[in-house]
């Protein structure tokens, strides 16, 4: 297929999606070079980008189909990642996509100690409450090892997203808008963050981190 300078202008539905989802990825310097990857759940498939596609550049040729189980079942070779992202849907049966990426300020935040065990994120901000929630710290693995599925699927906290130890970050969502607005809060979060280490920082205190979550239907275990 020949493309136009608009790669999502010639084709439709989940994959246009998903094309328009990687460029805005890019566009907002949440995916460098070739790295990070973003699926769909479409019924009992999954369509996702391509092993070492770039995500700014990708069209339906870059795009891979694979069952719920990593199963591939045709077009071009999945990401690596795969287990990691078919492990969000197996997780929670409301999530339709799912966005990794290793931007800058979460893979910083990533290769810090966690602000608590069931969230690596300082709640220093509502948006990142309301809009993310926790967000635990999953242990290093090497890239690509189906490891990093079990270790989603193992996590003992209710969570929509996480930090990869020394790697990045993993989003998960109703639609693609939603995961990429996740995971773009997720950046600014940890960006804050990393801008506010080492100063006397003012929390949000517990009570109105639990009433932004009960409002938001944001996941959040309260500190025991």
């Amino acid at each position: 297929m020949s493309l136009s300078t608009d790669p999502a202008a010639q084709v439709t539905g989940p994959v246009a999606a998903l094309i328009a989802a990687g460029r805005q990825l890019v566009e907002a310097g949440l995916s460098p070079g070739s790295s990070g990857n973003v699926s769909v759940r479409d019924g009992d498939r999954v369509l996702i980008s391509g092993t070492g596609t770039s995500l700014g550049r990708l069209t339906p040729d870059g795009i891979a189909e694979v069952s719920l189980d990593g199963t591939h079942l045709g077009g071009a070779r999945s990401s690596k990642e795969t287990p990691l992202h078919t492990a969000f849907y197996r997780r929670e049966d409301g999530y339709r996509a799912v966005v990794h990426v290793h931007s800058p300020h979460a893979v910083a935040l990533a290769c810090l100690a966690p602000w608590a065990a069931h969230n690596a994120v300082p709640p220093l901000t509502p948006y990142f409450v309301m809009r993310v929630g926790q967000a635990p710290l999953l242990p290093y693995r090497h890239p690509g090892d189906p490891a990093l599925g079990d270790d989603l699927l193992a996590a003992p906290w209710p969570l929509r997203a996480a930090l990869l130890a020394n790697h990045g970050a993993v989003v998960a969502g109703a639609s693609l808008d939603e995961a990429v607005d996740r995971a773009t809060e997720l950046e600014e979060a940890c960006r804050i963050a990393l801008l506010t280490a080492g100063s006397e920082r003012r929390e949000l205190a517990s009570d109105r981190i639990r009433e932004l979550a009960d409002r938001w239907g944001s996941p959040w275990t309260p500190e025991p």
